[in-house]
This record gives C-alpha cells, structure tokens and sequence, in this order.
C-alpha cells in the first residue's frame, strides 16, 4: 500500500465521527465485546459509519509467522507509575489501546513503582508475544530516570521525560494552555486576573504560570503576585484561595484555576460570597474532567488531551519500531478550550 493509501484510510476515529458515538463505543461494537449493551439502532449507526467509510478492524492473526506455525501476538506494554488516583493514565492507556487495536497490536497494562525488579512484573513478555515495545506514563507531568528495560527496545514516554533526553516523550502543552486560558479571560474583558495554581515545585503548575506571565505581558497587563496562590488540586484549596484573593484591597474580576476541582471550589465561594459568575468574577479551569459540565454555572476550561497522547505513543511507536526516527524528542500536544459559561 502506498503513503498516499494510508494517509488515507479512514480510521476508528473517522467511524465514531460519522457514527456521532466515541471511539470506545465503536471498539466495543466492532470486536463484539460480549459484555458490552448498545441498543440496535446504535449498533447500526457503527456498522453503516464502517460499511460507508469502508473501515476494517485489522487482521489481528495475520503475522509473518510461516506456514503451520503459530502467529506470535504483537504487544506494547503500557506501564504506569499509578493508576487510580486519577483518570489520567486511564485515558492515555485507552488512547493507547484503541489505536494498537487499529494496527492490530496487543496492549497490555501494568504498574510499576520505583524500587521494583525492572525485569519482571510488567516487563515480562510472555512466550508467543512479539514485543513492539513499550510506554512508559506516569500520573504527574515529571522529569523521570526511565526503568532500564526502557532503554533496550523502542520506547516512549508519556507526561514524562528523559532527564537526559534519551527517550521521546509526549507531554501536554501546559505553557500554551496556561496562556490561552488566561488570555480567555482576558477576552472576556476581565482585566485582574488571578491565578489558583497546583502545588509549587511541580512541572504542570511551573508550566500554567509561565503561560499565565506570558497572556499578561502580550496583553500589557502588570504581574501581581498577590494574585497567584497555590493550592493542593483538591476543591477545598479552591475554596480557601478565593476566599483569600476576594478580601484584597483589589479583588479580581477573573480567576484562573489550574484544574477542575479546584475550580469547584472557586465557584462555590464564589456563590457564597454573593458574587455571579461570569457576571462579577470569570471563570476557567483546566482538565475537562466530566464534572466541569455540570457546575453552576458550567465551567469553562482547556482538555487535558491524554487520551490523545495515548494515541501518538503508539503511533510513534510503531513508527519507531519500523524504523523510522523522528528529530523531535519531544511533543507537545494542544490543550484546546471547551467553552462553557463561566467566562
């Protein structure tokens, strides 16, 4: 097949598009998951969204093994450093996993902490399973030593990086996302804004505030530290915060929160203090986390495009496995603004 053929296959994400369903709903549906309930009429909706576009689901037996041999799985190991404490690796992995899906690529998904025997638990392969290689995400955007297995096999990392930069990685873009979002305020002609930023010291809150100076000075807005407070990412930091920046002498009229659940917390001082929002102080947070489009009023903010990161990794993955090599070690991938009414 040539290049002009595959950059113009059409692709799970062209399917869920015409289907108007997401990406895991048209992988649950098309490898008929037998545990997975949509009605007939979306099951129609996926299948004549493929029929239309013409998209098949990989070959997942087809391999290069000779005849009357068994075909060896072809895997990438996603591993994490933790997976519960938030969505985020959650949302990488099934990036991940349903572009490995396309390529007819096994993803399997595991945690690894620092201290732990590298060659094993989840950097074991299994006999009969080619490994492509693997990723390596963790929860908190950070400078990492990556696990040695790592450096062995074509690898990429997630929310992480290399500190000596041997490894690519996909990270979000956290310094034009801190911009955009206060330049959004800025637009709602919101002209001291402030900032509820994440806990100093860490990669993402350095990042959003660098973005924040830069909206500022672009704007010939001056710089007040006394509107930058940092918090702990949870509501009830939010909460505080704006309780504090609301009893200077010179309260802000916008306020910018480093995530959602901070924001939340925003609002509801906000509320408490007798303030509209967006009429007397703007709003935006950053995340998109389910729970954004359900405030009062609902929140503003710039998505945290992990899923999508997920999707690159195997991409580049499989590029890098085939041989090609890129000169960027590392990508930024866009936060973009899903507006809301609180700004």
């Amino acid at each position: 097949m040539s290049d002009m053929e595959n950059a113009l296959k059409p692709t799970m994400m062209d399917v869920a598009a015409l289907a108007g369903v997401s990406q895991a709903t048209v992988s649950l549906i098309l490898n008929g998951s037998s545990g997975a309930r949509f009605t007939e009429a979306t099951r129609k909706r996926v299948f004549d969204a493929a029929d239309q576009l013409g998209y098949r689901l990989a070959n997942k037996s087809s391999a290069s093994s000779g005849p009357g041999s068994a075909p060896a799985n072809k895997v990438i190991v996603f591993a994490v450093d933790e997976l519960t404490t938030d969505p985020w690796m959650a949302l990488a992995y099934e990036g991940a996993r349903e572009k490995a899906l396309e390529l007819g690529i096994i993803v399997t998904l595991g945690v690894f902490r620092k201290g732990e025997d590298p060659d094993g638990g989840i950097f074991s392969i299994c006999d009969g399973q080619a490994l492509i290689g693997y990723i390596f995400g963790t929860i908190l955007t950070r400078k990492i030593d990556p696990p040695e297995p790592l450096l062995k096999v074509p690898s990429v990392l997630v929310n992480c990086y290399d500190q000596e930069r041997r490894l690519p990685s996909i990270l979000p873009g956290d310094v034009a996302g801190g911009r955009a979002a206060t330049e959004r305020l800025i637009s709602a002609g919101r002209k001291r804004i402030a900032l509820i930023n994440g806990q100093e010291g860490l990669d993402n809150p350095r990042d959003r505030l660098r973005g924040y100076k830069q909206a500022l000075a672009s704007n010939d807005l001056s710089y007040d530290p006394d509107l930058v407070h940092y918090g702990n990412w949870e509501p009830p930091s939010g909460y505080e915060k704006t309780h504090a920046l609301m009893k200077l002498k010179d309260p802000p009229d916008g306020i910018f929160c480093a995530n959602d659940l901070m924001a939340l917390g925003c609002i509801e001082a906000l509320n408490e203090l007798g303030k509209s929002v967006p009429e007397d102080v703007s709003v935006v947070g950053f995340d998109n986390r389910d729970i954004a489009q359900f405030t009062m009023p609902p929140l503003t903010t710039f998505h945290l495009p992990m899923f999508e990161m997920g999707v690159m990794a195997v991409e580049l993955l499989s590029d890098m496995a085939g041989g090609l090599t890129s000169n960027h070690d590392q990508l930024k991938v866009e936060c973009r603004l899903v507006a809301r009414s609180s700004a």
